[in-house]
């Protein structure tokens, strides 16, 4: 959603802003369910495959039973090829036929069983190396009936990291903002899409939702009020806080890593500028002045610089600056317009928006090299968020004139979208690891 100031300066605002101050009903809500779930399509699969078979757990089928879900959140990867499991009749007691396994080609299985007393359920599960002939990972989870999908996200999770030696994401959620109409509304979901909750629903624009490190709260700008501020609100209660409304634009929120401090753009002083502010509105500070458009910040993983979008070489590129103030760095020097940085939980790597013979897409860049990968084909790219993990990033896009979120392995062989049948889904934040 863009927006071609007077300075030639290309500003991340909501296409409808002109609405924002009508002064209709606005509503939030600590996590209201909703019902338009995100449908999830794929395409490509990753470099490498781990061929593995999921069997049905014993003790609850359906389609969202445990085995299900976990099967799902594999493919979804790009990384793991399923096995046909049809017909195993395993449960966690079971003796494993570590030959026969092979022979069908899984080089892993992953089976359980899910047990019920009252309203209380539990699940064990295992997963072993056919290959080795041996167990690599054993968990029992409970919970509710509700809770199911949750814990089959926690088990595909324990599986992607058994097997990748990386952390899985399948139970993290992920924030949006869906338009159906006038309707504004902040949403959160699971990484697969399922399970959307209502944080805020409005008939004013909401943009750029940003998720406290703990994974407890969500900043983000609003326009009820006829201008732009940024608000802070807490996902368990709805509690909603007003953290800055200064004369002008307030916005592009991003949080320091330990959380104590959100970074900001003001346009207070007539043209947008970076500060920052502590995690309830006070002590406010600009980090550097400059005689152009500063905006976007975007902490880095050791919290002690910012990278950010300027125009101050001619056309808008990407720098970085140390929180404390100082001399900004031009990270960016491939193309004329590069926009929305954000770093990888590691520090090595660097997304952002790129436009390229028209199209905006998202790129990649080393930041040890300065090679550029672009991961995305366009036409209308926005907004990309990394996965905890740093595996995956999220953004939003332009799809046969829909508007979807989208998801793309960080080297762009594997892709997902995810979408609604009615409304626009737009301004994607993934959140963070919460345990």
């Amino acid at each position: 959603m863009t927006v071609l100031n007077a300075s030639g300066f290309i500003t991340r605002l909501w296409r409808h802003v002109a609405a924002a101050g009508l002064g209709l009903a606005l509503v939030a809500a600590g996590a209201t369910s909703a019902h338009a779930q995100l449908q999830v399509d794929i395409s490509g699969v990753g470099a490498t495959q781990y061929p593995i078979a999921v069997a049905d757990f014993a003790g609850l089928s359906g389609a969202n039973s445990p085995g299900d879900v976990v099967r799902a959140d594999l493919t979804r990867s790009g990384q793991f090829r399923m096995i046909n499991a049809t017909g195993a009749n395993l449960n966690v007691q079971s003796q494993i036929d570590y030959g026969s396994w092979q022979s069908r080609g899984a080089n892993y299985l992953a089976y359980g069983t899910v047990s019920q007393n009252g309203s209380q359920y539990s699940v064990s599960y295992k997963l072993v190396d056919n290959v080795g002939k041996s167990q690599m990972d054993e968990a029992t989870f409970s919970g509710n009936a509700a809770e199911l999908r949750r814990i089959a996200h926690k088990i595909a999770d324990r599986i992607y990291e058994k097997i990748t030696g990386v952390r899985g994401v399948f139970s993290t959620r992920i924030a949006y903002v869906l338009q159906t109409g006038n309707t504004y509304e902040l949403q959160i979901a699971d990484a697969d899409g399922q399970n959307p909750q209502v944080m805020l629903r409005s008939t004013h624009s909401i943009i750029s939702p940003a998720w406290s490190p703990d994974g407890s709260k969500l900043a983000y700008v609003s326009f009820e009020s006829g201008k732009s501020v940024i608000y802070v609100q807490t996902l368990a209660t709805g509690q909603r806080t007003p953290v800055s409304n200064y004369k002008g634009n307030n916005s592009a929120p991003a949080w320091s890593p330990d959380g104590s401090h959100l970074a900001i753009a003001l346009s207070r002083d007539g043209i947008s500028q970076i500060y920052t502010i502590n995690s309830a509105g006070s002590d406010l500070r600009r980090v550097m002045r400059s005689p152009l458009i500063d905006t976007e910040p975007y902490y880095t993983p050791d919290g002690q610089s910012l990278v950010f979008t300027s125009d101050r070489g001619g056309s808008p590129q990407i720098y970085k600056v140390p929180v404390a103030g100082g001399e900004a760095q031009r990270l960016t020097f491939s193309g004329s317009y590069n926009v929305s940085p954000r770093v990888s939980p590691d520090g090595q790597q660097l997304v952002y928006v790129t436009r390229s013979n028209g199209a905006f897409r998202i790129a990649s860049q080393a930041l040890n090299s300065g090679s550029v990968q672009t991961l995305t084909d366009g036409p209308d790219d926005e907004s990309p968020s990394y996965a905890p993990n740093g595996m995956q990033v999220l953004y939003s896009a332009v799809q046969n004139g829909r508007s979807v979120l989208a998801v793309t392995s960080i080297d762009g062989r594997v892709r997902q979208t995810l979408s609604v049948l009615n409304g626009k889904v737009r301004e994607p934040a993934w959140g963070p690891f919460t345990n």
